[in-house]
């Protein structure tokens, strides 16, 4: 994959009113039409997959640059303008109950587009592990709403997914990418941003997590009632000492959960995964079921997961003072000539867009500032 990675958002009440919507899917149907005319299909689903891109896009359509709206009002806006005119791409899925409607859109969009039923299913299944992955194997407090499927007539995808924190009011978004796609469990996310850390995440994409995810295999392989005795032991609060040894900091973080399906262990059992990524996709198998198995392999056989938040990069393509990385310059600039070019040349009147072109120049002042944390007040 060459470009994913999430953004951290304050969640926003309320509704985008219908006049919004309506200017959004006149400005978007020009802009899209631009850059897919002149760059392509692929380049697009590139584009898409870019935060800072798709953040900039939102922007330019007329929405808070900062607000968790702007990934669904965004996305339902491409699908309602895709699916009205024959770009190439093609949206599955949305908000909230949208969502669970991706996989039947899926079957009818890879027919319109005269895709193999092999080929179809292979979509579907990507669309699943994609959310199963940012659901379960980390574990962030970002559970999923939203699920925005991006699909080609030449069977390429994107995926843009939100998940919204209720504790402290702030959405975290997901994307990803077809394109040079080697695993769907180690690292997917290869350009990840956020300006919130949070102290403990079981991330089980990561690298480092690679003896423990196996050991998570060899446990639900063999008999059953050994995982089960493992995970009700350690459970015991007052035995979670021993496990850690007093030697961990944060011991919230390794607390088992309580209630769990013990028959889910039983037909993993039944199944015999021959790796994570199988056993991740196994109905039924959520995030307490990855959480015990990973507390397990990690407490009982000494197998480390990774409790690092997958958090790399600050807002935009780097952080401020240069860390973690300097901002990527070249980057950003290529994706503010796209959108600018797209502006210049749509069939708009010359007020919507000197407007665009302000929003445009607003964001790139707001993304060069120092200091991200006086942004809110700016707005």
């Amino acid at each position: 994959m060459r470009r994913t990675g999430f953004t951290i958002l304050p969640l926003h009440t309320g509704h985008a009113p219908r006049w919004l919507i309506y200017r959004m899917e006149n400005l978007s149907k020009e802009i899209i039409w631009l850059i897919i005319e002149e760059y392509g299909t692929d380049e697009f689903l590139r584009r898409i997959s870019n935060p800072y891109w798709f953040q900039a896009l939102g922007c330019v359509l007329g929405f808070d640059w900062h607000s968790s709206g702007l990934t669904t009002v965004v996305s339902g806006v491409l699908k309602r303008v895709f699916s009205h005119e024959n770009y190439g791409i093609k949206v599955a899925g949305g908000k909230g109950k949208a969502s669970l409607k991706t996989q039947i859109e899926i079957d009818k969009i890879g027919e319109e587009f005269n895709l193999s039923s092999q080929n179809i299913d292979k979509l579907k299944y990507a669309s699943k592990i994609c959310a199963k992955v940012d659901n379960t194997a980390i574990q962030a407090g970002y559970p999923l709403y939203h699920h925005a499927f991006f699909l080609t007539e030449k069977g390429k995808w994107s995926i843009v997914q939100q998940g919204m924190n209720i504790e402290d009011r702030t959405a975290r978004r997901y994307h990803w990418l077809s394109e040079d796609l080697g695993s769907f469990i180690i690292e997917p996310h290869k350009a990840i941003i956020g300006d919130v850390k949070k102290p403990s995440v079981l991330n089980m994409t990561a690298k480092e997590a690679e003896e423990n995810r196996n050991t998570c295999v060899d446990l639900v392989k063999e008999n059953p009632n050994n995982i089960i005795s493992s995970i009700r032991r350690i459970s015991n609060p007052y035995t979670l000492d021993f496990w850690t040894q007093n030697q961990i900091a944060n011991i919230e973080g390794y607390l088992m959960p309580r209630n769990l399906n013990w028959d889910v262990f039983r037909r993993l059992y039944e199944f015999q995964p021959k790796n994570y990524e199988e056993l991740l996709s196994f109905k039924g198998v959520g995030p307490s079921v990855v959480r015990a198995l990973a507390l397990v392999s990690e407490l009982v056989y000494g197998k480390h997961a990774s409790w690092k938040d997958p958090v790399k990069y600050s807002f935009a393509f780097g952080g401020k003072d240069g860390v973690p990385r300097p901002i990527n310059k070249k980057e950003m600039d290529k994706a503010i000539r796209i959108l600018k070019d797209a502006i210049d040349q749509a069939k708009i009147d010359r007020k919507e867009k000197v407007q665009a072109i302000k929003r445009l120049q607003r964001f790139i002042n707001i993304t060069n500032l120092k200091d991200p944390s006086i942004l809110p007040s700016m707005l």
